[in-house]
């Protein structure tokens, strides 16, 4: 089974909608029994809430569940699952410092390491911006999860 761990800051707007994406994926390709996919945060901002009732709002009309609450990411993260997906370089860096050894360092990635057609090279935070902002997240992480999916060859 592989295990991925979706990372933003909260928890509640992009890890949830990458999290959330990527099981629809998988769910779409009859794949998903062969993943475990998580989502947490950097900080204990909102530990314990849903996802942001936008970005809920925005998967909701593509079809996608945010089915996530969220929690904060700790070292142990690093040896429970096969990969660790930051949505940002501040989140790759914060993951980075609590890393215990060198061998999980390389579980971490950048999800825009993945794109496939969108020219970021972060997932935009959405929280203090307007619906346009959710949307933009919502396509980034449709798009690097199909381009996980060909990395992980499945």
């Amino acid at each position: 089974m592989n295990k991925i761990l979706f990372v933003c800051l909260g928890n509640i707007c992009r890890s949830p909608a990458a999290e959330g994406a990527f099981i629809f994926l998988l769910k779409k390709r009859g794949l998903f029994e062969q993943f475990y996919v998580d989502s947490a945060g950097t900080s204990s901002y909102h530990e314990g809430e849903r996802a942001d009732s936008r970005m809920r709002e925005t998967a909701e009309k593509r079809g996608i569940n945010l089915p996530s609450w969220s929690r904060q990411v700790t070292s142990d993260d690093f040896d429970e699952f096969d990969l660790i997906i930051a949505m940002d370089k501040k989140n790759y860096r914060d993951l980075s410092a609590i890393c215990s050894n060198n061998e999980n360092l390389k579980k971490l990635k950048m999800f825009t390491d993945f794109r496939q057609t969108m020219g970021h090279d972060e997932v935009p935070d959405p929280y203090y911006g307007g619906k346009k902002g959710f949307e933009e997240v919502m396509d980034l992480v449709l798009d690097c999860s199909e381009g996980l999916l060909k990395y992980l060859k499945v």
